[in-house]
């Protein structure tokens, strides 16, 4: 028998998964919309079902991430709670120690840490900022444009252009970082993609390594732990 957490649930789980598939088209649509030259490589129609979609495909993940907050308003509560909890001496060494753990995991002990990792704050704070430029300007982008062509001043368009270029570069660098980390590229962050692409659950040891004081807690309440026979999987 292995001792499990649950660590998110089935919509957490759906709200990442539906974000991840909108984002990466949206880098794909998108490229046909601020790169011309794609335009001539490939025929009018394309780049217009290019154009048209990235536009549906950035409401749809607006919708998706908003219909989630609004069902589940508690957990919202629960996200900003634990993204700005004040810091302790464990959140501040994490940090310090970091970069050479990056660069020897082997060798460098990391302290414990609690639900959110403070590093996890930093990244993640600088995606959602991003998020709320990149979706900010989109909408009035698009609202610029036709078919809407709503009476957006030149200038104003192109600052909202200019914004929404700079957060793709913040989303581009930060999200290749929480890929490199969540899909589990980095080794002792192997088993991570399992725990929002799978079933939620991350066993006990491996939470232990990773969030020391939220996996006490939850092992201490016992509401959360799930004992399961590998054998049987």
């Amino acid at each position: 028998m292995t001792t499990y957490i649950k660590r998110h649930t089935l919509q957490t789980r759906l709200t990442h998964g539906i974000s991840v598939v909108c984002i990466l088209l949206l880098t794909i649509s998108g490229l046909f919309v601020f790169v011309p030259a794609l335009n001539n490589m490939l025929p009018s129609e394309v780049t217009f079902a290019m154009r048209m979609g990235h536009r549906v495909i950035g409401v749809l993940l607006v919708l998706a991430v908003m219909i989630s907050a609004i069902t589940a308003p508690k957990g919202v509560g629960h996200l900003f709670k634990n993204y700005f909890a004040k810091w302790d001496k464990d959140d501040k060494t994490f940090m310090k120690r970091f970069l050479p753990y990056m660069l020897m995991p082997k060798k460098v002990h990391m302290p414990d840490q609690h639900e959110v990792k403070s590093g996890q704050r930093v990244a993640d704070g600088v995606l959602f900022l991003a998020g709320f430029m990149i979706c900010g300007s989109g909408v009035v982008l698009m609202l610029g444009t036709a078919p809407f062509s709503l009476a957006i001043s030149a200038d104003v368009m192109i600052i909202m252009r200019l914004l929404h270029d700079i957060a793709f570069l913040m989303l581009a660098v930060f999200g290749i970082a929480h890929i490199f980390l969540g899909a589990g590229l980095f080794q002792p962050y192997r088993r991570m993609r399992k725990v929002m692409f799978g079933n939620g659950l991350i066993s006990e040891s491996d939470a232990l390594y990773h969030w020391g004081h939220w996996a006490r807690e939850e092992l201490d309440k016992g509401e959360k732990v799930v004992e399961i026979d590998d054998e049987k999987k």
